[in-house]
């Protein structure tokens, strides 16, 4: 096991219990373009065996299928149920994971997809001295 993997799975039960530091709102609307069941970021995931753990552990995982990696050799995912044009096909069944996205207030690797309607509200460093 890669300590990359090790991570992951550590990060992965922490946003469930432990708040993050560094938080940033969230802003825009959804396009219903479907990219994000595409393109699902595993950051420290590297292969399919640890895929197969993590669907044992976290069993939401089992609904996604890997689509590829990333510039960092990450697996990017894709969820079984997105249908041709982008839509669930198990809306009403959808797992907490997908009725919750995006978070109101993001704190891990804050970013969306390019041509999200979301979108990052981030401050920069001089930004925290300027008066509310």
């Amino acid at each position: 096991m890669s300590m990359d993997f090790v991570k992951s799975i550590y990060y992965e039960i922490k946003s469930y219990f432990v708040p993050e530091k560094l938080k940033y709102p969230i802003d825009g609307k959804c396009l219903k373009c479907g990219n994000c069941c595409r393109q699902i970021r595993c950051y420290g995931l590297k292969n399919e065996r640890e895929l197969k753990f993590m669907q044992f552990i976290f069993p939401h995982y089992k609904r996604f299928y890997i689509n590829g990696t990333d510039e960092n050799g990450d697996i990017i995912l894709t969820c079984k149920f997105l249908s041709e044009e982008g839509k669930c096909n198990v809306y009403k069944k959808r797992p907490k994971v997908c009725r919750d996205y995006p978070k109101k207030i993001i704190s891990i690797n804050a970013q969306m997809l390019d041509g999200c309607g979301y979108r990052v509200m981030k401050k920069e460093f001089k930004d925290y001295f300027k008066s509310p």
